[in-house]
């Protein structure tokens, strides 16, 4: 941007009375050359905002920057027109409120944080956003109760559906089963589902196409242009805006839980239960007699590090069902549940009182020490229980495993090894454990093929997992969303779920669906960066197709031509910038985020000579968690060493090292980076940002050693967004440890 600047500063919120304004007004004019600097008690009031407006009206300015409270608040009231959306700088929290009213350093921090506002504004270009035609159609993978609901849910909101499942008919596991646990009032009798009547009622949708018998070979394309192909009995490509995977689950294998019985001819599942209910008579698959008794075990390969780690959430309350399965047939039939907790949330409780107070049924908290036939035939299964303190034995006619859910969405199994295999040669283990990593790595090869969609991207045809085997994007922050941006998961192959709770999540998965389309429409990003009109821009004659942006890129935007040549699908891109860090030769920018426009911000930076002794500690911060807490500790009036000068990043994982080389050669004393939480129980929202980032810091220690610095100079810390109470203490003591290091010997060079 090089048009007319104005500065406004705001005096409240103890921001005048912790700074000079006069002094931020008089750079503003001269160095920093503003067309205008006016101060007022209430920028974000009527009259505030009315003076930034009439002087972009009035042609005064072209672009305003808004010294006063964080970029992160206010974002409604200081909006205006596109094309003039202002430059924030943050006084309040990250100024006035964490640091000593009118002391020098303060002042110093508050007119850097005036220069570095101005530098990035200087290094903005007008975005060109993207205008390509757009699908509204919405493409559901999948018949059961979930997909059902998606596709009703998008008709109703005026969209155009392609409901798919490769069965011959809808309806999904729901369709086979015989009856609900109750999901309404008294909550205390089974339902029937009315899995029909939603059956009849998305047939007859006139905006829901049903195509039953059909696979997806591919999906190629970006959000608003997918194009996918599938087979029935011949093959078709249709056009869609957006995905919806509502594959649901399948059982747990239970040939891997021989160590409760399972083998033995009258050791079943609860999934081979329903179908037998289903069908008829629950009888003894051995010989076919009647059952007159029954043990249930609970968490069958559930909440176990050997097989499930997860609580698949159905199985207590499918147990408490099939047991008045058991109770219509017989209602002399004795009954046993041996489980470890059983898991009956909010209102779902009175139906396990219900149950529990039945005289023949007899509920234990243990484990299964072992279940062998004895000479009758019968089963004898022995346990610990943990109420009696004591071993117990039971013989009964049949044993029925509460086996777990796993998602139908790709081979989960054989990926989760391929997964842990890697892991096992990322950490450098002892031979033997190389040896049989690489056994596992070559024996599934490069397995990442799903079974459902297919994906024609450079990083695979499969949904990336998180650790369970879920294809989702994050823990806490994006629920339906995957690694792949335009595809959302649905109901159970999100995260284990019932019927009841399936209907709502296919709701927001359909929102979420409809809102990429929406975005796409305007060529704006979704989640984390919402409404953004940016994309990378590539500067393809400097490439050396090195890959590392197209391997690096966490949502898969970037694909390869046959030359290795990176192939941008924009509307695939979430904005991370993680590209950008990733490239050697610094070829992609964005309008409005380069590598260019952080190191002039770093540049503008007033570095004090040696003789001062005032260090200088640059903060590269996360704005999505790191960067929310600094503002934080400073809502709490939280006090740091104010040498720190922080530059907020898209994402740690956008850093390119050269800002690092900058700061140090300039004479910037120390660098901390601060960046999102990363490993299994990951928080970072750009999925491996903070990781990357930590990996190219390797990097940076030749540059230390290439400048003769001491590697203390640089750190990075892991930071949540709930740690801003230790916030303080972490910068006043690497700023100290800065200080005992002495000056960087750069400084006035």
């Amino acid at each position: 941007m090089t048009g007319r600047m104005g500065v406004y500063l705001c005096s409240g919120c103890g921001i005048g009375d912790a700074v000079s304004l006069e002094g931020l007004a008089k750079l503003a004019t001269t160095e920093l050359k503003a067309a205008v600097c006016r101060t007022h008690p209430f920028l974000c009031g009527d009259e505030g905002l009315a003076l930034i407006r009439e002087d972009l009206a009035s042609g005064a300015i072209e672009a305003p920057v808004i010294a006063a409270c964080s970029p992160r608040v206010k974002t409604d009231r200081f909006c205006f027109p596109p094309g003039e959306a202002p430059e924030r700088v943050n006084l309040r929290e990250q100024v006035a409120w964490c640091h000593a009213p009118n002391d020098d350093d303060t002042q110093m921090l508050a007119e850097d944080s005036l220069r570095m506002a101005v530098a990035r504004l200087g290094k903005l270009s007008p975005s060109q956003p993207l205008a390509e035609a757009v699908s509204r159609k919405i493409l559901v993978v999948g018949g059961g109760i979930t997909g059902i609901t998606a596709a009703l849910e998008g008709a109703a909101a005026g969209y155009e559906v392609l409901l798919v499942e490769k069965e011959a008919q809808l309806g999904g596991f729901l369709g086979g089963v015989k009856k609900l646990y109750p999901t309404g009032t008294p909550y205390t009798q089974e339902e029937q589902g009315g899995l029909a009547e939603k059956i009849r009622a998305v047939s007859a949708n006139p905006r829901v196409t049903v195509l039953c018998s059909t696979r997806v070979v591919q999906t190629e394309g970006q959000p608003g242009m997918f194009d996918v192909t599938l087979e029935n009995r011949h093959c078709s490509t249709h056009r869609v805006g957006a995905i919806v995977m509502a594959t649901g689950w399948r059982a747990y294998d239970p040939t891997r839980l021989g160590a409760l019985g399972y083998g033995l001819p009258d050791v079943v599942t609860n999934v081979e239960i329903e179908k037998m209910a289903a069908a008829g008579t629950i009888v003894r698959p051995s010989d076919g007699r009647a059952v007159r008794s029954v043990l249930f075990l609970q968490c069958a390969g559930s909440r176990d590090p050997e097989h499930l780690n997860y609580c698949s959430s159905v199985c207590c309350m499918t147990t408490l069902k099939q047991i008045g399965y058991f109770r219509e047939q017989d209602a002399d039939c004795q009954v046993f549940v041996l489980y470890r907790d059983m898991v009956t949330p909010g209102p779902y409780e009175m139906y396990y009182q219900k149950v529990q107070n039945h005289p023949l049924n007899f509920f234990m908290k243990g484990g299964v020490t072992g279940v062998r036939r004895d000479d009758e035939g019968r089963l004898l299964v022995s346990a610990d229980s943990s109420l009696i303190g004591a071993r117990i034995e039971l013989v009964v006619d049949l044993v029925v495993l509460a086996t777990g859910m796993v998602p139908n969405s790709a081979d989960n199994e054989a990926l989760l090894s391929l997964r842990e295999a890697k892991k096992s040669l990322e950490r450098n283990p002892t031979d033997k454990q190389r040896q049989e990593a690489v056994a596992v790595v070559e024996q599934l090869g490069s397995l990442e093929g799903s079974q459902v969609l297919n994906l024609a991207y450079r990083q695979g045809p499969d949904l990336p997992i998180l650790r369970d085997g879920f294809p989702d994007s994050h823990f806490v922050c994006f629920p339906y969303e995957t690694r792949r941006t335009g595809i959302y998961a649905a109901g159970a192959v999100r995260a284990p779920m019932d019927a009841a709770l399936a209907g709502g999540d296919a709701a927001g998965a359909m929102l979420k669906a409809i809102q990429s389309i929406q975005l796409a429409t305007r060529g704006q990003a979704v989640h984390p960066r919402v409404g953004d009109d940016s994309y990378p821009i590539f500067s393809l004659q400097r490439c050396t197709q090195c890959k590392r942006c197209t391997v690096e890129c966490p949502f898969g935007a970037i694909d390869e031509d046959e030359k290795g040549t990176p192939k941008l699908n924009p509307y695939r891109c979430r904005r991370c910038g993680i590209c950008m860090g990733a490239c050697p030769e610094r070829i992609i920018s964005f309008h409005n985020y380069s590598v260019d426009m952080i190191a002039a911000m770093v540049k503008a930076i007033e570095v004090p000579d040696e003789t001062e002794e005032k260090p200088r500690v640059l903060i590269f911060a996360c704005e999505n968690d790191a960067y929310p807490a600094l503002d934080q500790a400073g809502a709490r009036r939280a006090t740091y060493d104010a040498s720190v000068r922080i530059v907020p990043l898209r994402c740690l994982g956008s850093m390119n090292i050269v800002w690092i080389a900058d700061a140090l050669s300039r004479g910037m004393d120390g660098v901390l980076l601060l960046g999102c939480r990363f490993g299994d129980d990951y928080q970072c929202h750009f999925i491996r940002g903070s990781e990357l980032a930590n990996r190219r810091l390797e990097n940076v220690k030749d540059t230390l050693e290439r400048l003769q610095l001491e590697p203390e100079r640089v750190q990075m810390v892991q930071l949540a967004i709930d740690n801003y109470d230790s916030i303080p203490a972490l910068i006043d003591d690497f700023a100290a440890r800065i200080r005992a290091l002495g000056p960087n010997p750069y400084k006035g060079f």
